[in-house]
Parts: C-alpha cells; sequence; structure tokens
C-alpha cells in the first residue's frame, strides 16, 4: 500500500476522534483542528508507518508532541510579551520585528531543547542579558570553571542543533 493511501486511510479513520481528543486537552475547538492540522503536516514531513497495530497510540505521541510544543511556544510568547511591557512607551518593535524576535527566541529554546536548566539560564544570561562569566557565576551560585562549562556545553549543543537542520 503507499505511503500516502496509508496516511490518507490514517486521516480519514481518526481525523474526528484526534480533533476531539485534543478539544478535550485545550478546551478549544479551533486551537485543536490547529493542533489536528500541524499533526498530520507533521506526519507528511517525514516517512509515515506503512502498518501501524495501533494507530490512535501513534497519533496521541505525535498529538502530544505538538501539543507540547504549542505550549511551550505559548510559554515564550507570554514571556516575551511581559518583557515587552515592560519597556518604556514609545520603545515597541513593529509587528514584523516583534514576529521575528518571537521566532528566533521558539528556535533558541528548539536548540537548547534537552539541556539542564542551570545550563540553559548560564547561556540566556550570556547571550541575552550580556552578563559576564563572574556574573553569572555570582548570579546562579556557581564557579567561574562551571559557568565556562555550561556556555561551552549550550554553545557546542546550539551549533550541532543548527547543523542538523
Amino acid at each position: 500500500m503507499p505511503a500516502d493511501d496509508t496516511l490518507h486511510g490514517l486521516y480519514n479513520d481518526h481525523h474526528g476522534w484526534l480533533h476531539g481528543w485534543l478539544h478535550r486537552k485545550t478546551g478549544c475547538s479551533h486551537r485543536a483542528a490547529d493542533l489536528v492540522h500541524d499533526t498530520f503536516v507533521r506526519l507528511l514531513e517525514r516517512d509515515p508507518p506503512r502498518l501501524l497495530a495501533s494507530p490512535r497510540a501513534f497519533l496521541t505521541t505525535v498529538a502530544q508532541r505538538v501539543l507540547y510544543n504549542h505550549w511551550r511556544r505559548e510559554a515564550i510568547e507570554r514571556a516575551y510579551l511581559e518583557a515587552l511591557a515592560r519597556e518604556p512607551e514609545g520603545c515597541e518593535p513593529s509587528p514584523e520585528a516583534r514576529a521575528v524576535v518571537l521566532e528566533t527566541l521558539v528556535e533558541i529554546d528548539r536548540c537548547l531543547d534537552g539541556l539542564p536548566p542551570l545550563v540553559k539560564r548560564a547561556f540566556l544570561l550570556a547571550q541575552l542579558d550580556g552578563l559576564t562569566h563572574a556574573e553569572i557565576a555570582a548570579r546562579l551560585g556557581i564557579s567561574l570553571a562551571t559557568v565556562k562549562r555550561h556556555l561551552v556545553r549550550a554553545a557546542t549543543q546550539c551549533f550541532f542543533a543548527m547543523g542538523a537542520r
């Protein structure tokens, strides 16, 4: 059976169920519809499975990842908007600049995914806040050598994450 037929059948057989499942998770029919769409787009972007013993379990796993990424993006966007709200009036970036910054922040988050929180924090303090190694060490209560190790680890993670795309 061609892969397109399998994906088409998966969509036809389980779209309504997946929408209901995501609707219960999000509480919003429109958001659920968007997430169902994103789930099937993710399946289109890779080799879909030929035969599935448990198609709903498979779809649930993919949809949970899509939902998790959605929630992470919302959290990043909320934090960015809160930071913008603290800026003086008249310093607001254009909608286009806001979109670019938000996409950049989401990409940085993806690159740092999987690192321990302290490593991420050290990297963000250096890159976004411009703190020196000594300032980061003082702020996080760790040694200067640990700060350097954390920054190298985070930079290496970003390098390899960007190279994989």
